[in-house]
């Protein structure tokens, strides 16, 4: 994933408490693991008025001029200022992706649903938590300045507005770490590389019977001498 080290960009409101994943991206367009496409779904019911089904031909959708993430002052927003449990409902990975691939770095909040925390770090999507006081002032102002913009330092846990106002969050160092880096769950582990090798050598040389040959037969041992296992 990519590294996060600031953002600065426009503010997009979405002034709804406990919007669910299923909103966030609809279960019918869950149909992919390849994390790609999603973002053309992102709140699907709230932006379109008519409605698509995966698969379906090419057309042009009818927005809703009254979603907000349809009105021109928040074209190309990076930051989505959400209200408390954002995320809720099922745990679908493919809401931060949706998110992600839309084009938000970061989602801003006072509360998040856990697991959509835990789906937004593994991929690179920020999520910030601040007072409910802050979130309030922050959507005041960013729907009373059209292309509102804010600064998001992960490294000096800071968000910055335009004048000089800094509200600090807190982040855990292991999220913190694997953000700035870069690094998702498989990268954190790839970091070991060398020392998981090891490990195999030395399994594969204490436990012979446990390899497999090429062929992907499990073998065993008979009177020191390694044979494929007979077929089933």
């Amino acid at each position: 994933m990519e590294k996060f080290i600031t953002c600065t960009g426009i503010v997009a409101p979405l002034d709804r408490a406990h919007v669910d994943t299923d909103v966030i991206i609809p279960k019918q367009f869950l149909r992919s693991i390849q994390r790609t496409g999603f973002g053309a779904h992102l709140f699907d019911e709230w932006r379109f008025l008519d409605r698509t089904e995966p698969g379906a031909p090419p057309r042009e959708r009818l927005l809703n001029p009254d979603f907000v993430l349809n009105w021109p002052r928040y074209k190309d927003a990076s930051i989505l200022l959400c209200r408390q449990n954002f995320g809720c409902g099922s745990s679908r990975e493919h809401a931060a992706w949706a998110l992600l691939q839309y084009g938000f770095k970061v989602v801003i909040a006072p509360s998040f649903a856990e697991i959509f925390l835990a789906n937004c770090y593994k991929n690179g999507l920020l999520p910030v938590v601040l007072p409910p006081a802050a979130i309030d002032t922050l959507f005041a102002a960013t729907f009373e300045t059209a292309g509102y913009v804010l600064t998001v330092d992960l490294a000096r846990q800071c968000v910055v507005t335009p004048d000089a106002i800094r509200y600090r969050f807190e982040i855990a160092e292991g999220h913190k770490f694997s953000l700035l880096n870069g690094l998702d769950e498989i990268g954190l582990t790839l970091r070991h590389e060398a020392e998981v090798a090891a490990f195999e050598a030395c399994a594969h040389a204490n436990t012979p019977w446990l390899r497999h040959d090429l062929a992907g037969a499990p073998r065993f041992v008979e009177g020191g001498e390694a044979h494929s296992a007979p077929a089933a």
